[in-house]
């Protein structure tokens, strides 16, 4: 299933913002809060998910990627797995291949499955893990380092696997406050420079270690809450972000960003927003 002109298969992606060329989806037709796996569902477990909201939502930003120029790709939904729309979770591009994920939650085992064979029709050659388990908003990549989320999702063990498969990179282990669930929900990297942070979920010295290498720009606990950090850069300055995070997008403006707004606050509830929805599968410089 394709939203757009199928191009020659060849994944490729050495940072979280170069040029997206191409990336892979999956609409949230049976998106529901069934077992809570993190804060932000339990907030609206009782509210739940308005599908047909999440779908219409959805279906705007893929509309906005394909006027950006980004070729998409949409895995098919299945109702055995609500949270499939989290695309990122299930798999990371490093280098010149995808990785396939091993998921840590019950309600979302098997989804690896569905994204290899994806993969495998598509002529792309996925490469799994020893069993070590790792989820891919923990992995955010800037060129030859790979920094790794140890979380509740992800264990120490995937980083020295991750460090043997990838010689060439230096692979950075960052611990954070295992509530917010990934990395990539409180630490986003924007540019060679800039990267956006909740520095409440990070020890002084991970911070001082960021900041040695980027310009981090804040977000506080309530946008942070409203997944303020989990914008999407794909490429030019350009990064989508939701309306609601005024602070977030003022920063972003104030230092040269486009700011691409989006509404995602039905897909939040669930606990991610565009860099959770998407698996990028081509970047180019």
């Amino acid at each position: 299933m394709s939203a757009f002109t199928k191009s020659s298969p060849s994944a490729r992606c050495k940072s979280e913002y170069d040029s997206l060329r191409r990336v892979l989806l999956c609409p949230p037709e049976y998106m529901e809060i069934k077992d809570v796996i993190n804060d932000v569902q339990k907030s609206y477990q009782e509210e739940n998910i308005n599908t047909e909201k999440a779908m219409q939502q959805h279906k705007k930003f893929l509309e906005a990627l394909q006027h950006e120029g980004v070729e998409t790709d949409l895995l098919n939904p299945s109702e055995a797995f609500p949270e499939q729309v989290f695309t990122r979770d299930i798999g990371f591009t490093v280098g010149d291949t995808v990785y396939i994920a091993e998921m840590a939650s019950e309600i979302r085992q098997g989804e690896e499955g569905v994204l290899q064979k994806w993969l495998t029709k598509n002529d792309f050659q996925p490469e799994a893990l020893g069993g070590n388990r790792v989820e891919g908003g923990d992995v955010l990549i800037d060129r030859d380092t790979v920094f790794v989320g140890i979380s509740s999702r992800t264990c120490k063990n995937a980083v020295d696997e991750l460090q043997k498969k990838l010689p060439e990179f230096e692979v950075i282990p960052i611990s954070f406050d295992e509530k917010y669930l990934h990395l990539d929900c409180v630490f986003n990297i924007l540019s060679p420079t800039e990267a956006l942070i909740y520095e409440e979920a990070l020890d002084q010295e991970t911070i001082d270690m960021l900041s040695n290498r980027y310009t981090l720009l804040p977000v506080d606990q309530q946008e942070q809450f409203a997944l303020g950090t989990n914008v999407l850069s794909i490429g030019d300055r350009r990064v989508f972000s939701q309306p609601q995070n005024t602070k977030v997008n003022a920063l972003l403006r104030a230092n040269d960003f486009r700011v691409i707004e989006v509404d995602f606050s039905e897909i939040i509830k669930s606990g991610g927003a565009f860099r959770c929805c998407t698996l990028p599968l081509i970047r180019e410089e």
